[in-house]
């Protein structure tokens, strides 16, 4: 059966696989899957997006990302949805982003991939009615921490292209974090403890223009950074495979509760150790003092950065390749994408009947 799939992303963030975001990078794969297995895969992303498929581009907001930049995007994605739907025969939606509910369709079969954080969400738009409308989490750890009434079809875990990130880099003596540069992603802390530690660290990530961001970056980050602390902005995948393949270890000092953190998974399949707090999904990836460490403060941070070095790189891997496969994520996506589509095509059977 072939399908005609509308994957939608965030409003606020630009798709591709050079994209920052985890939510960005699942939703080019699945892009990728789809052209690549013959199906029909349309994309609304916000300007500056790249697709495999057909994209629908929404303009992309200019100045300080807040409520009203958030609004009119989000009537963008409305409208865009409309107009997609008006075109093409859809068999599934497949909506991304954290404010889904504010532009999501009122009928027809619908995935949601919960990315982030449950308790971000609304609660009453973890409650779906519709039998045509799924929710999914990106991890069991994540499943578990749904509040009371959530309506969670199984977790589809994420997967990670093990063979593309693959490079020739030997490593050097520097540790890396990748990240978005926010206050809940704790980008500071990496900076304190590879102070502490004596380690060169190098920051690749996106700031996004929300004030309490762009206020994050000019006082808790800049200050800290030295010529042997370097942030370097936005990483493409190329310069970030070279980055992953070459580092000591990745840093991951978020705050938040990750729900599956993709970017630990590229480091493992690059054989770099991971060294983060035990947040959210972060135990499950990580097998401490195997392929890497979990720490619980800014000492045992700068600690666990000279030790990483110690840690084998090919047991990395291979924890990556049995556990992260991409082939695998692809195959569970596409099994949602066919049952809800049956269950579409069933209904409008039925509506032609009547």
């Amino acid at each position: 059966m072939t399908l005609t799939v509308l994957n939608v992303a965030y409003p606020l963030a630009p798709v591709g696989l050079d994209a920052v975001g985890g939510a960005e990078q699942v939703l080019s794969m699945l892009d990728q899957a789809l052209v690549r297995a013959g199906h029909i895969s349309i994309v609304i992303g916000c300007q500056g997006s790249r697709a495999s498929g057909v994209l629908i581009e929404t303009p992309a907001e200019p100045g300080v990302l807040d409520d009203a930049a958030k609004t009119r995007a989000q009537r963008s994605h409305r409208a865009a949805i409309d107009a997609a739907r008006s075109r093409w025969s859809i068999d599934v939606i497949h909506l991304h982003g954290i404010d889904f509910h504010a532009y999501l369709p009122d009928h027809g079969p619908t995935l949601v991939s919960l990315h982030l954080p449950l308790d971000w969400y609304p609660a009453d738009a973890l409650r779906p009615v519709r039998n045509d409308l799924w929710l999914h989490a990106v991890s069991v750890a994540q499943q578990k921490t749904a509040p009371p009434g959530t309506k969670l079809v199984a977790p589809i875990p994420n997967g990670v292209d093990i063979d593309a990130l693959s490079g020739p880099q030997s490593k050097r003596n520097f540790a890396l974090v990748l990240s978005r540069i926010c206050p809940e992603k704790g980008i500071h802390l990496a900076l304190d403890a590879a102070k502490q530690a004596g380690v060169p660290l190098v920051i690749g990530g996106k700031v996004y223009p929300y004030e309490t961001h762009t206020l994050y970056l000019r006082h808790e980050v800049q200050p800290r950074l030295d010529k042997h602390r370097r942030f370097l902005g936005p990483l493409g995948f190329t310069a970030k495979r070279r980055f992953l393949n070459a580092a000591r270890c990745l840093v991951i000092p978020s705050l938040a509760a990750e729900t599956s953190s993709l970017v630990a998974m590229e480091a493992l399949a690059c054989g770099t150790p991971v060294v983060a707090f035990p947040n959210g999904a972060l135990p499950d990836v990580v097998e401490h003092g195997k392929t890497g460490f979990l720490v619980n403060d800014v000492d045992e941070m700068a600690e666990a950065i000279i030790a990483a070095s110690g840690l084998d790189a090919e047991t990395c891997r291979a924890e990556a390749r049995r556990r992260f496969s991409l082939d695998r994520m692809i195959s569970s996506y596409m099994d949602a994408y066919h049952a809800l589509a049956g269950l579409g095509g069933g209904r409008r059977r039925l509506a032609a009947a009547q």
